[in-house]
């Protein structure tokens, strides 16, 4: 099977992932997504983000309302000793089902960094990634750009709308007092 490994903090799931997960198996080709919730990015401020088991749990709440999608929530960060770096998450995943096909989800965001990432070299030679738009980002600037470091990772922008709603926006809005709730998944 081909898998999306979609991984994040998912603080919290919202409808912008629900449209993403269905764009992946629905337009993308993938047969599956893997949604993987991190314990920690090493970009975020960890004193801001709840616990991994209590985003696990409420991420299995979500996902539980939408029996249609084609997700299954993985814990396996949460159980691996730290650092949890993506390539780690790959090469278990693989590990573990030799038979499926894993190319990593990110946002454009994501790309314009991802020279920074522990081996990112072996993740964008051996998965490859597909990459959503976002605000601000030009993701064609930054594919060339590493695409001249090697030719041979796989990257593929993806025809994808724009998600417009962030995490932080809802937890900025419940924070606030207003109701989120039509945002959340």
């Amino acid at each position: 099977m081909k898998i999306a490994v979609y991984s994040g903090s998912f603080n919290p799931l919202h409808k912008g992932h629900e449209a993403i997960i269905r764009f992946l198996t629905q337009k993308a080709g993938f047969d599956w997504v893997y949604l993987v919730v991190t314990p920690q990015n090493p970009f975020k401020d960890a004193h801001s983000l709840p616990a991994g088991q209590d985003r696990y749990d409420a991420a299995q709440s979500a996902i539980a309302r939408h029996p249609d999608l084609k997700v299954t929530l993985q814990d396996i960060e949460l159980k691996m000793n730290p650092p949890q770096y993506t390539i780690r998450t790959l090469d278990a995943l693989r590990a573990r089902e030799p038979e499926n096909d894993f190319t990593l989800v990110i946002g454009a965001d994501n790309l314009a960094c991802f020279g920074g990432w522990r081996y990112h070299e072996r993740i964008l030679r051996e998965y490859g990634v597909v990459v959503f738009p976002r605000k601000g980002y030009h993701r064609g600037h930054d594919k060339a750009r590493l695409m001249k470091e090697d030719p041979s990772y796989r990257i593929t922008l993806l025809k994808a709308p724009l998600v417009t709603i962030s995490s932080t926006e809802i937890r900025e809005g419940l924070a606030a007092g207003r109701d989120m709730s039509r945002w959340l998944m």
